[in-house]
């Protein structure tokens, strides 16, 4: 996810060196869907006040861009993103996760969630300079549920990230949606998030 100037120092910070442990599954428990899940469209993100998204390619994998508390999950599932970005210092992503059963789903979701509520003490003891912050952002009520996060993320040297995540289900399906530019809390669109992610677990399938 293209990340520009100051941003750029706090993701290269944060997508590295954090290991989270063994994965939930190996990739002999992964199965595809007869239909591949669909991807949000540009128009769907929350809307820039200066300049329009651009989406890219959806591409097998997992993105460099996808923040380091998630990272150490992936590895060994069925998984594909979108990255967006616009002219400015906004970026945003959406990958989607194919597993075996919905049960593996739903333990693949919890501990997405936990990763994320736990990532700012992980990342403040990989760098003294680093100060993080989550907020819970709550539940949405579509398909087999969604809940946002909030999390900020300041540098010694004045740098300051502002990120919004999600994850939601649709069955034997994870979806993480991530938005982040520079500022803080204050500069959040939450309400348009989360409009963003209903949309993207609804289109799923």
């Amino acid at each position: 996810m293209p990340m520009r100037n100051r941003t750029g120092a706090l993701l290269a910070v944060a997508v590295t060196g954090l290991a989270l442990g063994a994965t939930l599954a190996s990739p002999a428990d992964a199965a595809a869907p007869k239909t591949s899940p669909k991807f949000l469209s540009a128009s769907e993100l929350p809307p820039h006040p200066s300049s329009s998204w651009t989406a890219g390619k959806v591409t097998d994998g997992v993105p460099d861009g996808l923040l380091s508390c998630l990272q150490d999950t992936m590895p060994g599932y069925d998984s594909r993103y979108r990255a967006f970005h616009t002219d400015l210092d906004t970026g945003a992503l959406q990958l989607t996760i194919v597993v075996g059963d919905t049960a593996k789903a739903k333990a693949l979701a919890t501990r997405l969630n936990k990763d994320i509520r736990t990532c700012p003490t992980r990342l403040e003891q990989a760098d003294p300079e680093i100060e993080a912050t989550h907020r819970n952002y709550g539940a949405l009520p579509v398909e087999e549920g969604a809940r946002v996060h909030g999390l900020h993320i300041e540098g010694s040297w004045g740098a300051s990230d502002i990120h919004l995540l999600s994850v939601g289900r649709d069955g034997k399906t994870v979806t993480v949606v991530q938005w982040g530019q520079l500022g803080d809390f204050a500069d959040a669109p939450v309400k348009a998030f989360r409009k963003t992610t209903t949309t993207a677990v609804n289109k799923l399938y």
